[in-house]
């Protein structure tokens, strides 16, 4: 058994995504988890599922595409934007093939599957200089309860220090390794993979059942060999209201099925919200809307701010501790902090950018520069861009003449 255990640890190191079966039975020959339905649940397989593809795919890319940036905590509760060497890593570069939304496209998407995403610390000397992503490394944690970062380089096992590895964890039971959605959530994705399965089946069929052919005499082995040829001619949608004969006393009894039964509305729409619930996202974010609910309104508005805060927002935190704990120098994290910009995500109409902005600056929070930085527009080098204002349509009785004599000036 300890053998056994050894060898599917070495399978996981290696790549061969998850040879453990959800029952605890122990290693089961075949790629995947077991599920109820009777598929096999691997990463491969999950991500053939339209919603599993979705949901990670809008995680991933939400996450790898927010501005990230390194700021220094100033003396007067401010922060100034900074750059440090790591800050071009992480910002920018990761390393010599990939750029940053790739690498954090990768990084999140084994975070939302695996639970685990995991990456190599390049290192010249005492810096950092790189991130290598390596989504083959399944950590564990071994007998004295530490972790273990173990992968196969070139057929041979390779153990990485814990000083050497960038570990990012999903949902954390508390030993320092992140639950697998996958492997959790092997039934409902092996039950949207088997409503696949049957939708396809039934499609190819013409979207019949085929029926039942009566006869009042006994066929032969040979007869029903030919009958069952003959009837391999009509099956298909490209032969769909093609014409049968029968002879020899044979009558065509079809089986009833409506439409929606031979889609599987039902079944598949279940299928969809179910899998979005696993991974945190909501049905309308990738496009499935509820019953009675449209695409577009006020509700799928506060669907999105809900999705950011309850979904995305724990994520980026996240992240942002890791970094906090694994990048940034140990003799510089009570001053420097790496922080994604969310107000990215909050983009809105024109009319209502126009608004927003126009309160901000006049009830003093913003000052031009600073709206304009958030158009995506250049700085005005005026001193006056740089001040707060604020209107006063009232003012006390005694500064009315005040102000008249300084408009008379």
């Amino acid at each position: 058994m300890k053998g056994a255990i050894q060898g599917a640890r070495a399978s996981l190191a290696a790549g061969e995504s998850g040879w453990v079966a959800l029952s605890g039975a122990g290693v089961f020959p075949q790629a995947g988890y077991r599920s109820t339905a009777g598929k096999p649940v691997s990463q491969d397989s999950a991500l053939t599922v339209s919603a599993v593809w979705d949901c990670v795919r809008k995680l991933s890319q939400t996450a790898a595409t927010l501005p990230l940036k390194v700021y220094e905590k100033s003396a007067n509760g401010g922060r100034v934007e900074i750059e440090p060497d790591f800050a071009d890593i992480i910002c920018r570069q990761p390393n010599s093939v990939q750029t940053q939304v790739e690498f954090w496209e990768g990084m999140v998407a084994n975070l939302s599957m695996r639970g685990n995403a995991v990456a190599e610390k390049k290192v010249l000397g005492r810096n950092m200089v790189g991130l290598s992503p390596l989504p083959n490394l399944t950590p564990y944690v071994n007998a004295e309860g530490r972790i273990v970062y173990e992968f196969y380089d070139r057929g041979k096992l390779e153990r990485l220090p814990k000083d050497k590895v960038f570990h990012l964890r999903a949902f954390d039971p508390g030993n320092g390794i992140g639950l697998s959605t996958i492997r959790y959530g092997a039934n409902s994705m092996g039950a949207a993979l088997a409503a696949d399965e049957t939708a396809g089946s039934v499609f190819s069929n013409a979207m019949m059942v085929a029926g039942v052919l009566a006869s009042d005499q006994t066929l032969d082995a040979q007869q029903r060999a030919q009958l069952g040829e003959i009837i391999n001619s009509y099956v298909s949608s490209r032969r769909a209201g093609k014409v049968m004969v029968l002879e020899a006393g044979l009558k065509f009894e079809p089986l009833q099925m409506n439409p929606e039964d031979a889609q599987l509305l039902e079944t598949r729409r279940f299928q969809v919200e179910d899998v979005c619930r696993w991974f945190g996202v909501p049905p309308i974010i990738i496009g499935h809307a509820g019953d009675g609910q449209t695409m577009w309104g006020s509700g799928v508005e506060q669907i999105m701010l809900s999705w950011l805060t309850l979904g995305l927002n724990p994520l980026l935190s996240r992240i942002e501790a890791r970094l906090q704990r694994d990048i940034v120098p140990p003799e510089k994290r009570g001053r420097w902090y790496c922080e994604y910009n969310r107000e990215a995500l909050l983009q809105m109409d024109s009319r209502a950018k126009g608004e927003f902005m126009a309160r901000m600056g006049q009830s003093g929070t913003m000052t031009a520069n600073e709206r304009r930085q958030k158009l995506n527009l250049p700085r005005h080098d005026d001193p006056a861009a740089d001040a707060l204002l604020a209107q006063t349509a009232l003012a006390p009785l005694e500064d009315l003449g005040k102000e008249k004599s300084n408009e008379q000036a």
